[in-house]
C-alpha cells in the first residue's frame, strides 16, 4: 500500500485560515497601487497605499486614542442588542400573538435610515456617548432578533415533547433543548450584529461628536485629507475584524460541538 504523503510545512502555512485572506488583501493593495500608477489618479481623489501607511505610522497614537470612544460605543451597543434581542426573540418564537404584533414593527423599523433619526438622539441626549450607543444598538438589534427567532423555531417539536414527557419543567426543557439548539443561529446573528454595531457607532459620531473614528473621518473629509480618512477606514476594518473574532472565539467555547462539525464540513469541501 502506498504511503500517504504528509503535507509540507509550506502547504500547512498556505492552508491556514488567516493566510488566504491576508494574501488576497496583499493582491488588492498591489492592484490599488498599480491602478493609481497606470491611470495617474491624483492624490486628492484616491491616496496611494504608501500614503495611507505613512499616516498610520505617524499618527498611530492619535488614531488609537480616537478609536477608544468608537470601540466603547460599539461594545455597549452590541451588548445591549444581545441583552434585549435574545429575550425579544424568545417571546416572538414562543407566542404567535407577540409575533403578530411585534415582528412586523421590527421589519418596518429597518426601513427607516438610521442616519436620518440619529440627529434626534443628539437633540434628546446631547453630544455624549449615549447617542452613539443607541445608534450601535439599533443597527445590531435586528440581526440578533431575526437569527434567534429562526433558531428557536427550528427546534424539533418531538424533542420538546419528549423532554416534557420526562416530567421536565418548562424552564428546564428550554435550557436543555430549545436554547442549545438555537445557539448556532444566535451566534450567527451576534456576528452580524457586532459588525453592524461598528457602523452604528460611526453613524452616531458623524451626526454629533468631537471624538472617535467617525469624527476623524468627518474632519478629514472636510479638509480633503484622504490619507487620514483611508487610515481611519483601516482602523474601523480592524476593529470589526477583531470584534468578530472575539465573538467567534466565544462561540467555540460555548458550543464547541457545532464549531467542530462546521470546521469538518468546511475542511471536507
Amino acid at each position: 500500500m502506498a504511503e500517504t504523503k504528509s503535507p509540507s510545512g509550506l502547504s500547512k502555512v498556505l492552508n491556514a485560515a488567516w493566510v488566504r485572506p491576508f494574501l488576497f488583501l496583499v493582491v488588492i493593495v498591489a492592484a490599488w497601487d498599480l491602478a493609481i500608477r497606470l491611470f495617474h489618479i491624483p492624490a486628492y481623489q484616491i491616496p496611494s497605499p504608501g500614503d495611507v501607511v505613512a499616516v498610520l505610522w505617524s499618527d498611530w497614537p492619535e488614531l488609537l486614542r480616537q478609536s477608544w470612544p468608537t470601540t466603547y460605543a460599539t461594545i455597549c451597543g452590541f451588548l445591549l442588542s444581545a441583552l434585549f434581542g435574545i429575550p425579544v426573540a424568545m417571546l416572538i418564537a414562543g407566542s404567535k400573538t407577540v409575533e403578530s404584533y411585534v415582528y412586523p414593527l421590527l421589519v418596518f423599523s429597518q426601513s427607516v435610515p438610521k442616519i436620518a433619526i440619529a440627529p434626534l438622539f443628539v437633540v434628546w441626549f446631547g453630544f455624549g456617548i449615549i447617542p452613539k450607543v443607541i445608534s450601535a444598538f439599533l443597527l445590531g438589534f435586528f440581526p440578533v432578533v431575526v437569527s434567534a427567532v429562526q433558531g428557536f423555531k427550528s427546534v424539533d417539536p418531538d424533542m420538546v415533547d419528549l423532554a416534557r414527557a420526562m416530567q421536565g419543567s418548562r424552564f428546564k426543557v428550554f435550557c436543555a433543548v430549545n436554547l442549545p439548539h438555537a445557539m448556532p443561529a444566535i451566534f450567527s446573528g451576534l456576528k452580524v450584529s457586532v459588525t453592524l454595531a461598528v457602523v452604528g457607532a460611526v453613524v452616531g459620531e458623524f451626526v454629533g461628536s468631537n471624538s472617535g473614528i467617525g469624527y476623524v473621518m468627518q474632519r478629514s473629509i472636510g479638509t480633503f485629507d484622504l490619507p487620514t480618512m483611508f487610515a481611519a477606514l483601516v482602523i474601523l476594518a480592524l476593529l470589526g475584524v477583531i470584534l468578530f473574532w472575539i465573538v467567534d472565539r466565544i462561540e467555540r467555547l460555548v458550543i464547541p460541538w457545532h464549531v467542530s462539525q462546521r470546521d469538518d464540513i468546511s475542511f471536507a469541501s
